[in-house]
């Protein structure tokens, strides 16, 4: 279903999403306002003419029933006085009459008044009714709103996403291609000279030997000659060594099973440590690098890093076999040392120190609670503060209102 929309303006077409929604609960909401607002003061002036023609016939009524007493009594008096006697009691009974009457008409008046406010109550309730049934239809408009609006993104991010799906495979498919077209050209160019290409790897891996580890010795092979390509001497900060790598180099599609086993023969005629054999092919079980038959394997893109840590280890052996000589006497300058005044003072001031820093941090934490402490009784009082506002509000308008202090944050609405 389209959605597309037309300014009157620009004559832009656009889709509307969120915009709709809140411009129709705007006009819902400003409409419902008026709404109410316009049968409040209805009802108000409806509530004064009422109240004003009740007092008025109330008013007329006790008008009516005292010049009615007043004539009754003008009445009796001047019959009393010509006739005291003998109609004594006739006028007695004409006035037990006469009152009966004023007692009925009142009664009626009261009457009238009690009808007049059981209308009233009725109104009211009808009035509640109707701001009820305005409420559950406006609601319900919303709700019928808000799922219409829902159905139409749902099924515009549908046809997005199908649409996202078939252009992401195209560029997959696109992908496939160029990387069929890379792999064969590359293997193609790969078709040169193996042993130009394995030499020229041999001379990289020397020239990243010596530009990486400059304090090391870098022994290379001759050309033709049997043995390893190139051998590293480590050397730690004081220049004596530590230790002897060896590196065998190829550069070849398929990973040779007897290059570990001859590179094994090459460390033991060099006397080295380690061997590391760098390969472009690379072993099933090997992807980036490993152990393989007590030979390190990895990629010529890796050997940095594993030269690096092998050599750390070189150094670490070669420190620990160095602490093992003259054992005893380290021991003994390590005892006296730890029993001296010099040691003393040192532990006292580092002591002192730690003393004062746990003081330090013990008074910034009491300082803190009692500042936490005050801005929680501030606090209180913004929110009771703020729910009698709100009260208020409702109060007036009749309504529930959104007074959360932070938007978007529940823990601070205002119950």
């Amino acid at each position: 279903m389209s959605t597309l929309v037309v300014c009157p303006n620009c004559n832009t077409q656009f889709e509307p999403t969120a915009a709709i929604a809140q411009s129709v609960k705007e006009e819902l909401t400003k409409e419902y306002n008026q709404k109410w607002q316009d049968l409040q003061r209805k009802r108000d002036e409806e509530y004064r003419t009422r109240e004003q023609a009740l007092i008025q016939q109330q008013r007329e009524l006790e008008k009516k029933a005292e010049l009615e007493k007043r004539e009754l009594e003008v009445a009796l008096r001047s019959e009393l006085e010509k006739k005291v006697g003998a109609d004594y009691e006739i006028q007695m009974k004409r006035l037990e009459e006469a009152n009966l009457k004023n007692e009925e008409k009142l009664a009626a008046a009261r009457q009238k008044e009690l009808d007049f406010l059981k209308k009233m109550d009725e109104v009211r309730e009808k009035e509640q009714e109707l701001e009820l049934t305005m409420q559950r239809r406006l609601t319900e408009e919303r709700t019928r709103l808000a799922e219409i609006v829902k159905k139409e993104e749902e099924e515009r991010s549908r046809q997005h996403m199908s649409e996202f799906e078939m252009k992401l495979k195209e560029k997959e498919k696109q992908l496939e291609d160029q990387r069929r077209l890379i792999e064969e050209m590359k293997r193609k160019s790969e078709q040169g000279s193996m042993q130009l290409q394995g030499e020229v790897q041999e001379l990289a891996l020397e020239e990243l030997l010596k530009s990486t580890f400059p304090f090391d010795l870098v022994n290379e092979v001759g050309k033709g000659k049997r043995g390893a390509d190139c051998t590293l001497t480590v050397r730690n900060n004081f220049g004596q060594e530590c230790g002897k790598i060896i590196f065998e180099s190829k550069r070849t599609k398929d990973f040779g099973k007897d290059w570990t086993e001859k590179l094994k023969g090459d460390m033991r005629s060099e006397g080295a440590d380690i061997g590391v054999l760098v390969s472009q092919a690379m072993p099933d079980d090997i992807r980036t690098f490993g152990q393989r038959d007590g030979i390190w394997v990895c990629t010529f893109s890796d050997v940095t890093a594993l030269v690096t840590v092998l050599r750390e280890t070189l150094l670490k052996v070669y420190a620990a076999g160095r602490s093992q000589e003259n054992k005893g006497d380290k021991m003994t300058l390590l005892y006296n040392y730890l029993t001296s005044e010099e040691f003393a003072q040192q532990w006292r001031a580092i002591s002192e120190g730690f003393a004062a820093m746990r003081t330090s941090i013990q008074r910034e934490r009491e300082q803190m609670e009692k500042l936490w402490k005050a801005r929680e009784k501030q606090l209180e009082k913004v929110l009771l503060n703020a729910a009698h506002i709100r009260g208020s509000i409702e109060g007036i308008a009749g309504m529930e209102v959104d007074l959360n202090l932070l938007p978007g944050d529940d823990s601070y609405a205002l119950e």
